[in-house]
């Protein structure tokens, strides 16, 4: 069973979210079958775990073999290539990764470049010379304040991203802030995302969203709304944007992003709904609706 096709790319940070057994995944779902229930219901995923370690050839071949031709898997560059030290001296090793992932195909598109908060206005020399010859879709996520300050800075980056069609990845963490708890997991979420103001852009076909959600669902409606607008939008221009949730823990990702998708129907009449796996409970017993 795979979805309808969906005119944009929905999902989550990862496939492999135990707590899923409690809503998506069926109880009895083994870790191994993950993928594939996961690529029954979303058509995209976040690639977070490649920035913290390369897969295993043997794992990127099983995926290979899961993974549907519509899916979209938008891998991060290790840290060791964005994170440490002149893009230009990485690209080699960048490159050896995108080798890696080849047997997904078109299944990675775009790869994600997340640039550290010190990748400044003064490196975009390197992001150019990496973008122009790295020979792969990607998609760039930037941290540094220059690049929010609606100044020359940002324009200039903005400019050369779209000179190359090459999307700014959007990240939006304001729900996650809003929430006051005291939670470790909350704590720990809101230390490690970068507090900036969202940045929608449509570069290309593909503009790129993360959404950083509250651990409490119905806390994140008004957050939600102007991207209900915003994609729903993009959509209606012909594009195929990428929206990917997060929650603190992300224990209720899915369910944040099955929602995003109920609301965009009520916006869009007529886009199919999200497939329901076997077994899997009514999503009113989180309280969605």
């Amino acid at each position: 069973m795979n979805p309808s096709p969906l005119p944009y790319f929905l999902g989550c940070p990862s496939w492999s979210e135990n707590a899923w057994r409690d809503y998506l995944y069926p109880a009895d779902a083994r870790p191994t079958e993950y993928l594939g229930l996961y690529s029954q219901v979303f058509n995209a995923v976040e690639g977070n775990t490649t920035f913290y370690a390369r897969p295993a050839p043997a794992t990127v071949q099983r995926w290979a073999q899961v993974m549907p031709a519509h899916f979209r898997f938008t891998a991060k560059f290790p840290g060791d290539v964005s994170h440490a030290g002149d893009l230009g001296e990485q690209l080699e090793s960048a490159i050896d990764f995108t080798r890696l992932l080849a047997p997904l195909g078109e299944c990675v598109s775009p790869y994600w470049l997340q640039l550290p908060a010190l990748f400044g206005p003064s490196r975009l020399a390197e992001l150019s010379h990496f973008l122009d010859r790295i020979g792969k879709p990607v998609a760039v996520e930037v941290r540094h304040g220059a690049f929010f300050a609606r100044g020359e800075e940002e324009r200039q980056l903005n400019r050369l991203l779209h000179e190359r069609s090459v999307e700014r990845i959007c990240l939006d963490p304001r729900a996650l802030f809003s929430c006051a708890s005291r939670e470790p997991g909350v704590l720990h979420a809101q230390a490690k995302k970068p507090r900036v103001p969202p940045r929608p852009a449509a570069f290309s076909q593909s503009p790129q969203v993360r959404f950083i959600g509250h651990p409490e669902l119905e806390a994140n409606e008004s957050f939600l709304t102007p991207w209900v607008e915003k994609v729903a939008a993009w959509i209606e221009e012909g594009r195929s944007p990428y929206v990917f949730l997060h929650t603190a823990d992300n224990r209720l990702a899915a369910a944040l992003a099955q929602r995003f998708h109920q609301r965009l129907m009520a916006r869009l009449p007529g886009l199919a709904p999200l497939p329901e796996l076997p077994r899997a409970p009514e999503v009113e017993q989180l309280g969605l609706l």
